[in-house]
């Protein structure tokens, strides 16, 4: 491509862009790795025995060794998941295999207890179901049609799913489910290799066939086939990789950013359900500006969310960025930094504030206008900008709930703006408030991530004034409890005074009286009386 330097490349590495480096390298051979019981020796690679347990507190660090990520996983899954090793004895007892699979192995390396465990199995799925009817308080069809069964005991929940070797429709991307019989060729369906490792149980012996702990340890992500066929099979793993990139930190084997390139438009067969799963996890992961720009470089944005690459084409009005796309990635990044902690007013990670963050210029585009003299415009990109979100959120069945509040945090993000250039009255910060509701604090973070000048004394302006908003916001709330406020009559109220029905003509009078609520502050019963009978005299003179 062009003009554009792969995020994910060593010339990245060197200096445009220093977040992502690729590291080429050939397969790594299996790693022959037995781990015995517990109370025995473990054999790991170096011949490193009477080793102590790294304490799952202490993560291993970026390019870790192997060995260190051994110790870390197997604290984890020793100290805190006896019962699937308890459960491999139970399908041994019956006769059949099992092995912890995907996930919940590698972010046991990783230091990292997950909820679920994820388990491959030879058994088939009614033999499966019956051996957890006698092992879990409770079981269920999770997908038998696809061979997989759920149970749970006390906390602990599980799936396990018979070992499958996958057909795959090029029109459709539901799989054709074919039974197998090895753990390595169920491992060979999988998407990447770092999610290509087993444990088997209850004997605790590590399977790694494509070299996936190699890989984690350099935080790359490869394919355990060629990726070409990879994607063909399931479009919705370039989705993943981009997905795992901002989740963990891990790097695109440039084979893998080569396939994702040329084959990102195989995501139009996928349900847009499920490409919305992936992208919400992507944006609630701790580094969503990388899988954004990995999206944006492959191509895949361009059929997922369009708007946000159609911004590398617009210059910003006040020539900080490049782009407007660099800008909204810098208020991605700011808006994050503005989360609170679990108690705070936005817990991150906060999806609505982060969407709203990479949404909220997206309406300019369209609304750009040279002006006289050289300079640009996008009058009304707010208005246009909520719109589109609207519409694209829609068209990625986002929930109504989620879908509003994004799209209204868009169409206020500049409402502060004039607040700097003037005084506003008490009514215009009340205002403020009723418009924005239930996003007021998102909508504060919202604004203030939106300054990137890299002019200090402008940004300190910009700040000194929204803190001189929210300190008014503050105190007339005090006053006023400003977040709810109503007219001084409500709508039983109207008619009765007005000696008429339910109708429009009791919401006109709503709005008469919110708007003098706005205006005037609260009001007494009698003033409001008042003021709602001169209002209705006018109205029907």
């Amino acid at each position: 491509m062009p003009g554009r330097v792969d995020p994910h490349s060593r010339e990245a590495a060197d200096g445009v862009n220093p977040r992502c480096a690729a590291v080429p390298r050939a397969a790594p051979a299996a790693l022959p790795i037995r781990w015995a019981a517990a109370d025995s020796v473990r054999d790991l690679p170096g011949n490193v025995a009477g080793w102590t347990a790294v304490p799952t507190s202490d993560r291993p660090a970026e390019n870790a060794e192997p060995v260190e990520l051994l110790r870390t996983a197997l604290e984890v899954i020793a100290e805190h998941s006896p019962q699937a090793i308890e459960l491999g004895r139970t399908f041994a007892d019956a006769g059949h295999e099992l092995a912890l699979v995907g996930g919940p192995v590698r972010d046991a390396f990783l230091g990292r207890v997950s909820a679920d465990l994820d388990f491959a199995t030879s058994a088939r799925p009614d033999e499966t179901e019956q051996i957890l009817a006698r092992w879990g308080d409770a079981h269920w069809d999770m997908g038998k049609e696809f061979g997989t069964i759920g149970a749970r005991r006390g906390d602990v929940v599980v799936e396990v799913t018979t070992y499958r070797t996958e057909a795959y429709d090029a029109t459709s991307r539901k799989p054709e489910v074919v039974y197998g019989d090895t753990l390595d060729g169920d491992l060979s369906r999988r998407d990447f290799t770092v999610n290509a490792m087993a444990l088997r149980l209850p004997e605790l012996v590590f399977v790694d066939p494509f070299g996936g702990l190699s890989d984690l340890a350099e935080r790359i992500l490869r394919t355990p086939a060629a990726p070409e066929q990879s994607f063909d099979d399931d479009p919705l793993r370039m989705m993943r990789a981009v997905r795992f990139a901002a989740q963990l930190a891990m790097d695109v084997h440039p084979g893998v950013l080569a396939a994702m390139t040329a084959m990102a438009g195989r995501l139009d067969i996928v349900s847009a359900e499920r490409v919305q799963a992936e992208l919400v996890k992507l944006f609630l992961a701790p580094a969503p500006r990388r899988g954004l720009e990995l999206m944006v470089y492959t191509g895949l944005a361009d059929h997922v969310l369009p708007e946000l690459p159609a911004l590398q084409l617009t210059i910003d009005e006040h020539h900080r960025h490049k782009d407007v796309y660099e800008h909204t990635l810098t208020v991605l990044d700011q808006a994050m930094d503005l989360e609170t902690g679990p108690d705070g007013a936005v817990p991150g990670p906060d999806l609505v504030l982060r969407l709203a963050a990479v949404m909220h210029d997206i309406g300019k585009p369209a609304t750009r206008r040279m002006e006289p003299g050289g300079g640009v415009s996008f009058h009304h990109h707010e208005v246009v900008g909520a719109k589109m979100t609207t519409k694209r959120m829609k068209a990625l069945r986002f929930d109504k709930a989620t879908t509003q509040a994004v799209s209204k945090l868009v169409a206020l993000h500049l409402r502060f703006h004039g607040y700097g250039e003037a005084s506003w009255t008490d009514s215009a910060v009340r205002r403020y408030v009723t418009d924005a509701g239930d996003q007021l604090e998102r909508l504060h973070r919202l604004t203030r991530a939106d300054c990137t000048t890299r002019n200090r004394r402008k940004a300190a302006r910009l700040s000194h004034a929204y803190d001189d908003l929210e300190n008014r916001i503050a105190a007339l709330a005090e006053q006023e409890e400003l977040g709810r406020i109503r007219p001084d009559l409500d709508g039983n109220a109207i008619m009765e005074i007005l000696g008429i029905g339910p109708g429009r003509e009791v919401g006109a009078a709503y709005q008469h009286l919110l708007a003098l609520r706005m205006e005037q502050g609260p009001m007494s019963r009698e003033q409001a009386t008042t003021e709602l009978l001169t209002w209705w005299e006018n109205r029907q003179a």
